[in-house]
């Protein structure tokens, strides 16, 4: 078992079911997924675009990328339905939890000019979104041998009702959060 997963189990989910008192144990909030995903619209044009991300977003996470297509026709774009754009990742499980701890343990704290995570990233139903602007800065990517610096989108899946509950869990899991002034 992850040691993430452990400190959920015995630090976090305790605290949590304190904290906002519920009588179950089940009612605790948990972290179900994590959605990792890289928009490659150039890809349009150059299709080698595209199986470079593939292939650092694979880096990235560890685990085989399923490439987006594009769900309708845009003619300003030229782009067609069906068109690849993108590509994505899902973790579960104890994968999951280790792509957590490394991200908030040595990804963010890379990021130049950290000040902290904007808490206005939660989609009001307990789910939160990220991006990060460059992918260079996890450390599975070669610099030397990165074509394009592009950013990816991190999405974290919890069973939370309300954004407070899921902000609570993720600054106890770790996520720093801007402190409020």
């Amino acid at each position: 078992m992850n040691r993430l997963q452990e400190q959920y189990q015995s630090q976090v989910a305790p605290a949590l079911q304190k904290h906002f008192n519920y009588k179950n144990p089940h009612q605790v909030p948990r972290m179900v997924k994590i959605i990792v995903s890289m928009g490659v619209g150039e890809a349009t044009q150059n299709k080698a675009l595209l199986d470079n991300a593939v292939k650092d977003i694979e880096q990235i996470t560890g685990r085989k990328a399923i490439v987006t297509r594009a769900r309708k026709s845009i003619s300003n774009f030229k782009l067609r339905e069906g068109m690849p754009i993108g590509c994505k990742v899902t973790l579960r499980g104890e994968v999951m939890y280790e792509f957590y701890d490394r991200l908030t343990s040595i990804v963010i704290p890379r990021i130049r000019d950290f000040r902290g995570i904007n808490t206005d990233s939660f989609d009001g139903r307990g789910n939160f979104s990220m991006g990060i602007k460059e992918q260079t800065v996890f450390p599975e990517i070669e610099y030397d041998k990165v074509d394009t610096i592009r950013g990816l989108n991190i999405t974290i899946v919890t069973t939370a009702h309300t954004d407070e509950e899921s902000r609570q869990l993720l600054k106890e899991l770790g996520m720093p959060f801007k402190r409020d002034e």
